[in-house]
């Protein structure tokens, strides 16, 4: 599916989806599952940084190619760095070549990691000897992506003497982190976190265990837009957590700004527009949920209000630069977007331009993202097969729920 065009929607947007476990939860369980074998993963994501992550735990080759999964290469680079007597080339696609890995790099070295860099340094491909890491005590930057950051504290209770790892500076994407340390607790790891400093115990076995991963809330963004943007709409989805460890469940009270109310039925999460939308303009901080940036930029663009993101320094590191490709995609709609490094500023606007084919740069989510403006203007979303990065079945479910 290289460009799929979709009609105007014009009925009122109502259906049950269920969606799988979220990518965030299984990779980290995965990493966990290779040092603990009695752990029991259930709901596991079908993403294809997921299904990557899987084969390349499994792959008896000396040389792995993520493709675009940034969480994997970060995950992975720690996870064979402690893997002894192993010696792993991991590389990914031209853009992976191009996303920074220096900051994890440096870390682990400094535990006394011994991994090479094989064409340009600070990046991808990384040529990765396994060896048993004695040191127990890092610094880090706090502002860096919470990734090279869970990489570490995945790591630490193979570590002989654990892991201290101290943050210089203000730590950004705090719920990341959390749910790396609330997983290590459920697998009975002893941490705390005092201060600038986290600190984790080693531990080299568990007691039998079976997690069930929640269903993923970034998955969940894309229904709170299609809600926002059809009046009288209701979408059920499965299955979630009230108390939940993703960072992007802050959806539920963004979105009642938007006239989405959330609420939950047991597992089961009930999205109504209750057609009370009553807002000119939005103004957030999304350092600790950056990965909703562009759904949240979309939908206020389809309500005509201007919105005013911060924290969004991480979106330039990803699949592609996010902040360019939103400014670029939502201009071409008729909008106007002002960005700087990290921030995003939507400007009011009532005209929306038809037919327009939105680039998707390798990025699932800016696929996903602008679909809901098919409730607006007929739309055309080019290479829209990408969703399958993490919701490979996104497209059937946006095709039940608006037919």
């Amino acid at each position: 599916m290289n460009l799929l065009e979709i009609d105007r929607i014009s009925k009122t947007v109502k259906g049950s989806i269920q969606i799988t476990g979220s990518k965030s939860e299984t990779n980290r369980l995965l990493i966990l599952q290779k040092f603990f074998s009695n752990l029991t993963i259930e709901n596991i994501s079908n993403s294809d940084d997921s299904i990557l992550m899987q084969k390349a735990l499994s792959s008896e080759s000396n040389e792995i190619n993520i493709g675009h999964a940034g969480t994997a290469m970060r995950f992975l680079t720690a996870y064979f760095s402690v893997l002894e007597n192993s010696e792993i080339v991991l590389t990914g696609s031209k853009r992976m070549k191009n996303r920074p890995i220096k900051i994890l790099v440096d870390a682990l070295t400094s535990l006394g990691a011994n991994i090479k860099y094989l064409e340009k340094d600070g990046y991808p491909p990384l040529k990765i000897s396994g060896k048993k890491l004695t040191s127990s005590f890092i610094e880090i930057e706090g502002n860096v992506s919470s990734q090279y950051i869970s990489a570490l504290l995945l790591i630490a209770p193979t570590l002989k003497n654990g892991l201290q790892l101290k943050f210089k500076g203000e730590v950004t994407s705090i719920p990341y982190i959390k749910m790396t340390l609330q997983l290590l607790a459920e697998l009975g790891i002893e941490f705390s976190w005092e201060g600038d400093i986290i600190s984790i115990l080693s531990k080299p076995t568990i007691t039998d265990k079976t997690i069930t991963v929640e269903s993923d809330w970034s998955s969940a963004s894309y229904y709170y837009s299609l809600v926002a943007l059809s009046p009288n709409s209701e979408v059920k989805l499965t299955s979630y957590k009230k108390t939940s460890l993703q960072g992007d469940s802050v959806l539920a009270n963004i979105y009642k700004g938007l006239g989405v109310e959330t609420t939950f039925k047991g597992h089961t999460l009930i999205l109504t527009n209750t057609n009370q939308q009553n807002i000119s303009s939005l103004n957030l901080d999304l350092v600790n949920a950056p990965d909703i940036a562009q759904t949240i930029a979309v939908t206020c663009f389809g309500l005509g209000i201007e919105c005013y993101l911060t924290g969004l320094h991480t979106l330039k590191i990803k699949e592609t630069d996010r902040l360019i490709a939103l400014k670029t995609e939502i201009e071409k709609l008729g909008g106007e977007v002002i960005i700087t490094n990290e921030t995003l500023h939507l400007k009011a606007s009532a005209k929306i331009n038809e037919h327009i084919t939105i680039s998707t740069y390798d990025d699932h989510r800016m696929a996903m993202a602008f679909a809901p403006m098919a409730l607006k203007v007929p739309i055309k979303i080019q290479d829209a097969n990408v969703v399958s990065k993490s919701y490979p079945t996104f497209w059937a479910d946006f095709e039940k729920i608006t037919t």
